[in-house]
């Protein structure tokens, strides 16, 4: 099996193309435009593998697209490229406009035209993969969750365009029969996460003896998914999804924000001790416009007809992120001294 990853320098993208890699479950071929979000080190120990294939290019660029398509010939698609940061979007919401809505809608273009030319047998199995967030639903009560028929109300510049890809994707399914899944993740974390993310900026600026700031009251909920937990979702979804279907994915791990920061700082003390408790760290600041109060994913859907389910709960999981990033100090000083200098973003409505 041959499969086209758009994003696959990204954070979740990455984290699919290990997962496909090391367990040689498929060859592999990375299309991304190498933002400020990517690192080349991400990718670096697969650079010389024959199953592994490199093309930096735009989303948009219909043409690249189509070039790469008719020469690695894949049986499938998993379209992860995207602009992703919600504080991010607020500033510049145009950039997440043209990549998520514009460079879906490309991409969806040059598949189509590549799935026709193939063969019977091989038009059958193709299938793409578009992946998504649950932002696209809005913001939850207090005790109900999100699923495949949960009503969508995106309410920042992010979800928004997530949103609208999602309806792009479902559009040519249905108008010209492409075959697509669609999944909607909760927040991830794990290693290789860009550093304007919660937990990764949360544990550089806690190593760094810098305030650590928690938004509003810190009371917003998020469920937490270990992101090589959700490779292998994906690729469950990708291989045994029905064509046509929507598939939530989460941890089934909810925490609210200040409970994360304080465990984050406790789990520092504990990893890399400072003359003082970063719990004196935690700062409350005002809040984000437009900032959600409580994400929860109901997983029965994906379990039930996958037989899958989150292998890592989160106190193991956060202990082993905050290990990663202690121990690879290589991968994102870089960052920090060329792209991004944790500072605050998407403060102004």
């Amino acid at each position: 099996m041959k499969v086209l990853i758009t994003g696959g320098a990204g954070f979740i993208g990455s984290a699919v193309v290990r997962s496909c890699l090391e367990k040689r479950l498929a060859d592999v071929a990375v299309f991304d435009a190498m933002t400020y979000a990517a690192s080349p080190q991400t990718l670096a120990a697969f650079q010389d593998r024959e199953d592994f294939d490199f093309y930096q290019n735009d989303v948009c660029d219909g043409a690249a697209i189509a070039n790469v398509l008719r020469r690695i010939q894949p049986d499938a698609v998993m379209h992860l490229a995207a602009e992703s940061h919600v504080d991010r979007s607020i500033e510049k919401p145009a950039a997440f406009v043209q990549t998520n809505v514009v460079g879906t809608q490309v991409l969806l273009d040059a598949a189509l035209s590549y799935w026709r030319e193939l063969d019977r047998e091989r038009k059958a199995r193709f299938r793409f993969h578009h992946v998504s967030t649950d932002e696209v639903f809005g913001s939850l009560g207090e005790t109900s969750y999100f699923h495949e028929a949960t009503r969508y109300d995106p309410r920042s510049p992010y979800s928004a365009s997530k949103a609208a890809s999602d309806h792009l994707v479902r559009a040519w399914y249905h108008t010209f029969g492409l075959p697509i899944v669609i999944s909607n993740c909760s927040n991830n974390y794990g290693p290789y996460q860009f550093p304007e993310k919660l937990i990764p900026l949360m544990i550089l600026r806690g190593l760094a003896g810098e305030p650590m700031p928690v938004y509003g009251d810190g009371g917003n909920i998020r469920d937490w998914l270990f992101v090589d937990d959700h490779a292998e979702a994906l690729w469950q979804v990708l291989n045994d999804g029905r064509i046509g279907e929507t598939y939530a994915i989460g941890g089934m791990c909810e925490r609210c924000n200040v409970d994360v920061v304080e465990t984050i700082a406790v789990l520092l003390d504990e990893l890399a001790p400072a003359k003082s408790s970063r719990k004196a760290l935690i700062r409350f600041v005002p809040d984000r416009p437009g900032h959600d109060r409580r994400y929860a994913i109901d997983c029965t859907k994906i379990r039930r007809e996958l037989g899958w389910s989150p292998r890592h709960d989160f106190e193991k999981g956060l202990r082993r992120t905050v290990q990663w990033y202690l121990d690879n100090r290589d991968w994102w000083e870089p960052i920090l001294k060329k792209t991004y200098r944790l500072e605050r973003l998407g403060s102004a409505g």
